[in-house]
């Protein structure tokens, strides 16, 4: 029977407990076995007539299954602590692996599916690792035993028991290759099934909004329907295998019988020999029928033992093997030597020769239309993506020698979409730096313009958010997420279209506040709306991948071109709006 090389390697990470729970699973099995002897040769001393040695044998017997009892209870909990181990080590390298991968592989994989693996995928290896793995041992170990022992009790036995155990182990085997292919479709269907419910469950208003919640539960039951033909279809071909498990095991243990009822009228074995026969034939088959009901419990983490194996190995976008660490306590020169960029599948660059400086310790300002790159700017600085052409270095020092998660993490990022959780309001700030003390917390709110609105609350900073934070609203939920970002000692803060959903009356006077705040950092700020970007000391006009113009406001406003034009659009707009 082969293993998944996936759950072989599963099974390596808690070796010495799952050869602790094999052994106890074997003499588990070993206590099946004597008391078997010890009841053939009961029952042949009853058959003498002699009943002197009775009372000892039953009470050996009874010893022997008060045994067992313990051993299985001590095999059971050694079992569930290996799958433990091995369910914990395996979730914490794929949670720590999906790090590394970083946003650039979320955007191509559903976070649903995800889940799946990292779930209900994990647990199946668990099932499998810790109850089908040393139960196979103990099955690939116990009848070649059980068979010698009968060699020299009634060698005839042979006859009905090795073909029959060959078929019981071997027969299924013929089908192994469909029941792969039955179980892949659906685990594929079971992990759609889940990224169609969470992206349900998460894009619940927009659904109700579109007057698309109909349609969309139309969908899941066609889904649901996918899964259970899969289903169906899977167990058909299992029920195949237990058939042929069943039939071996009920035709081999009859067969042996006959012939130890044979062997007993032809006066070739005693009365013993014919006991012993008859009760080791059913105890040979024992163990394969215990492999049969523990193949079933592990399934599910043979269905997802490819889906593990293609998480595990997915290669990064970017590689990850510099050692350098990121600067931490001054605020570093970045710039941009005339980089250039290209999505797979685009038919024009994202960015095409771009060259910048952002001054140390300064703040500057990334702006232009819809689709001038700036998102994709950023996405090269935290080394989502590394531009094909040029560069991009931290005081003079290439991105690309620093370590990957230094890097990352001395660049604090508040995006347009904020993501908190269900937590209290303090634990969601702490987790920028997580010995923050109390007024910590509250200067950095402050300075995101939400501290008053916090204290409003009847619990303050002690109020639990809902999931992702959808007891507050956009702009607050922005807000938070800023004051998160000012806690952290990152020398570099990114704010990207981070007041976007903050009143735009209040946007500057927030801007400042943060600017002000930030004091001793490297700034960029990335925003539509120029009332964010107006104070900078440097501003960056890109349009169409390229740099339009750098100056100030005022410099740029003199200058005419793409900045002129957003700064006009942005009145007209707000002219809309008051009419």
């Amino acid at each position: 029977m082969i293993v998944h090389p996936e759950l072989r390697r599963a099974a390596m990470r808690a070796r010495r407990p799952l050869l602790a729970a094999t052994l106890l699973q074997g003499a588990v099995t070993l206590t099946h076995l004597a008391q078997a002897v010890l009841l053939a040769l009961a029952l042949a001393a009853l058959a003498r007539g002699d009943t002197g040695p009775l009372p000892w044998l039953l009470a050996t017997v009874l010893a022997v299954v008060a045994a067992r009892a313990g051993l299985a209870v001590w095999q059971r909990r050694t079992a569930t602590r290996a799958g433990a181990r091995v369910r914990v080590a395996l979730r914490d390298e794929l949670l720590v692996h999906l790090g590394r991968l970083g946003p650039a592989y979320l955007t191509t994989a559903r976070a649903g599916a995800v889940r799946t693996t990292l779930v209900e995928g994990v647990e199946g290896v668990d099932a499998y690792v810790s109850r089908h793995l040393p139960q196979l041992l103990v099955t690939l170990a116990v009848p070649p035993l059980v068979l010698a022992v009968l060699t020299v009790v009634e060698p005839r036995a042979l006859l009905g028991l090795v073909p029959a155990l060959l078929l019981a182990l071997l027969g299924p085997r013929a089908w192994d290759r469909l029941l792969a292919a039955r179980g892949k479709e659906h685990w594929d269907t079971y992990e759609g099934l889940g990224a169609d419910y969470l992206e349900a469950l998460q894009g619940m208003p927009a659904l109700r909004a579109a007057g698309a919640v109909g349609r969309t539960r139309a969908r899941l039951e066609e889904r649901s329907a996918a899964l259970h033909r899969a289903t169906v279809a899977k167990l058909r071909i299992s029920l195949v295998d237990t058939s042929i498990t069943d039939l071996a095991v009920q035709g081999g243990t009859a067969a042996a019988a006959l012939l130890a009822c044979w062997s007993a009228v032809t006066g070739s074995t005693t009365a013993a020999g014919t006991y012993l026969v008859l009760l080791l034939a059913s105890e040979c088959f024992r163990p394969v029928r215990d492999l049969a009901r523990e193949w079933h419990a592990g399934y599910l983490g043979v269905s997802a033992a490819d889906g593990l194996a293609a998480l595990r190995t997915a290669e990064p976008a970017v590689p990850d093997s510099a050692t350098a660490p990121a600067h931490r306590h001054t605020p570093p020169e970045l710039r941009f030597h005339e980089v250039r960029f290209t999505y797979d599948g685009a038919p024009a660059p994202a960015l095409d020769g771009v060259s910048f400086t952002a001054r140390a310790g300064r703040t500057t300002a990334i702006v232009g239309p819809s689709g001038a790159g700036k998102s994709t700017l950023l996405s090269l600085l935290l080394r989502h993506h590394d531009p094909q052409e040029g560069r991009i270095t931290l005081d003079g020092r290439p991105t690309t020698e620093y370590a990957l998660d230094s890097l990352r993490q001395g660049i604090a990022v508040v995006s347009q979409e904020t993501y908190l959780f269900h937590a209290t309001i303090a634990d969601n700030l702490r987790l920028a730096r997580p010995g923050a003390t109390d007024g910590e917390l509250t200067r950095a709110a402050r300075a995101a313009g939400i501290h008053d609105e916090i204290a409003a609350l009847p619990d303050g900073y002690a109020t639990v958010l809902g999931e992702r934070g959808a007891t507050l609203s956009g702009g607050q939920r922005q807000r938070l997420a800023l004051a998160r970002a000012l806690l952290s000692d990152a020398p570099v803060l990114v704010l990207d279209e981070a007041t976007s959903a903050v009143d735009e009356r209040r946007e500057a006077d927030i801007v400042r506040e943060l600017l002000k705040a930030a004091g001793g950092r490297t700034v960029l700020v990335v925003a539509h709306r120029l009332a964010a970007v107006r104070h900078a000391d440097h501003i960056v006009v890109l349009d169409a991948g390229q740099v339009d113009a750098v100056g100030d406001h005022t410099g740029l406003v003199e200058a005419g071109g793409v900045y002129t034009r957003l700064v006009e659009a942005g009145r007209v707009h707000r002219g809309e709006l008051a009419a």
